[in-house]
């Protein structure tokens, strides 16, 4: 079976950019420091992955994944801008995270990969971390509710709340927010659409038969 997912490399064009750049630091139009680094050199890296629910947009560093959304999710501007302020200028390319990301994806999409091993890292409060924690908990091929994630984390009358942390997660699919119903089956809200929730359901259904 064809990969179905694939990073996005860079041109030639900004791979001559990035060499130069690398010849001067003072090209990027940032002080390099006494041994000719720049200052502001950023951290993290954009990676734009193509999948089969159309592309999605991932932030990593090396070693970890720090965003992971639909292209066209309505808060990934605001998500990013977010980012960029915590870290500063988010460069675009790839990194040893957003390739075994992608690697992991694609035998996903397959059907032959369950779960996922990247290091994630999001800010939030204790209890919005403690939510994003419960729903690693949820076996792919199966859902809960907000009233029993509430219940989960000891936090019964805080269904609200937990609709809100499920809500501001950025990170789709490892954190399986989608995976997340109303009390009466409904699929409810999903940042990444509606339609994607139940495709994403199903498949997981599918791979529950398999594994």
């Amino acid at each position: 079976m064809s990969e179905l997912i694939s990073a996005t490399a860079p041109s030639a064009r900004s791979r001559a950019a990035a060499g130069s750049a690398a010849r001067n630091p003072s090209a990027l139009g940032a002080p390099p420091d006494r041994r000719g680094r720049l200052l502001d050199t950023p951290l993290l890296v954009l990676t734009r992955l193509e999948t089969p629910l159309g592309d999605m947009i991932a932030v990593t560093d090396d070693a970890a994944v720090h965003l992971f959304e639909f292209h066209d999710r309505t808060a990934l501007a605001s998500e990013m801008r977010r980012i960029e302020r915590r870290c500063g200028a988010v460069a675009e390319g790839t990194t040893a995270a957003s390739d075994a990301l992608a690697g992991e994806l694609s035998e996903y999409f397959a059907g032959t990969r369950t779960t996922f091993t990247a290091r994630i890292v999001q800010r939030g409060t204790p209890f919005t971390t403690q939510v994003w924690a419960a729903l690693r908990e949820i076996p792919c091929g199966e859902t809960r509710s907000y009233s029993q994630i509430a219940d989960r984390i000891g936090r019964p009358a805080a269904v609200r709340a937990v609709a809100r942390a499920n809500g501001a997660n950025q990170v789709a699919i490892l954190v399986p927010c989608h995976r997340v119903i109303g009390a009466d089956g409904t699929l409810v809200g999903y940042g990444g659409k509606l339609w994607r929730k139940q495709w994403l359901l199903d498949h997981e259904r599918r791979l529950e038969r398999l594994f």
